[in-house]
């Protein structure tokens, strides 16, 4: 189950990113939206780099019942990297949380041998989704 804490007046549709969670973890996931100005804040507090980004995944601590994790989305960059790639807002938020989601389960396409890739490329046809993240990015 996802937990929601929107920060932002963007609404979004649920279903396809509760399938995508069902999918990859039995354990429920926070989602927090974020405007720009808000993840710049983020991203130096917890990366020290001083710029807004489209994602962050934050692992919880194992115990007992806990959720999977935490993700915060820039509202922003969905809507300004869907618009420039010609894709809806709803694949681009698909497309950040799948990313996220592999993040908070443990992979890390920056030092892995492409196996985030691989999954991440897995699920984007799976849930009929344009290029993935790691795809685009490498581009």
């Amino acid at each position: 189950m996802i937990e929601l804490d929107n920060r932002t007046n963007q609404k979004y549709d649920f279903s396809l990113l509760e399938q995508i969670a069902t999918a990859l973890s039995e354990q429920d996931v926070e989602l927090i939206f974020v405007h720009d100005d808000e993840m710049v804040q983020i991203n130096k507090e917890f990366r020290n780099i001083d710029k807004t980004t489209d994602v962050l995944s934050f692992p919880s601590d194992p115990f007992p019942n806990a959720p999977l994790g935490s993700i915060v989305i820039s509202v922003d960059k969905i809507q300004s990297v869907s618009q420039q790639l010609g894709h809806t807002p709803q694949d681009e938020l698909a497309l950040l949380f799948i990313h996220a989601m592999l993040h908070l389960l443990g992979m890390d396409h920056e030092v892995d041998s492409g196996e985030m890739r691989q999954e991440e490329e897995k699920l984007v046809i799976l849930f009929g989704l344009p290029k993935s993240l790691i795809v685009r990015t490498l581009a």
